[in-house]
């Protein structure tokens, strides 16, 4: 876990007035300590997202709740097939078997 000091001194494109507005917004959202916001590695990994966001891709600020909010649902519907997956692959091989059938009728159904 990282406070805002360290955090500015890993990802050096932020500066710690930044970092706080993009708390302050919602863009990041870290653990509160007795000592203040506390960091873990996805909240660097997205900190550096927003850097890219608005630094490199010169994003503007409106359009950037909107990106993370997609890459949030993307992250959690990976979650949700992978919890999918492992409770498929439990099943018995004739049941699997039927899935994936049913799943590539499906597919060549729709195109």
């Amino acid at each position: 876990m990282l406070d805002e000091h360290d955090v500015v001194a890993t990802v050096r494109r932020v500066e710690l007035r930044e970092l706080r507005l993009w708390v302050r917004q919602g863009w990041i959202k870290p653990a509160v300590s007795e000592k203040g916001p506390v960091f873990d590695d996805l909240d660097v990994a997205r900190i550096r997202l927003v850097c890219d966001l608005r630094k490199e891709m010169s994003l503007p600020t409106d359009a950037v709740p909107v990106v993370l909010s997609l890459v949030d649902q993307i992250h959690s519907l990976r979650r949700e097939l992978r919890g999918l997956t492992e409770v498929i692959e439990a099943q018995p091989d004739e049941t699997r078997q039927a899935i994936v059938d049913a799943y590539r009728t499906r597919r060549n159904a729709n195109g």
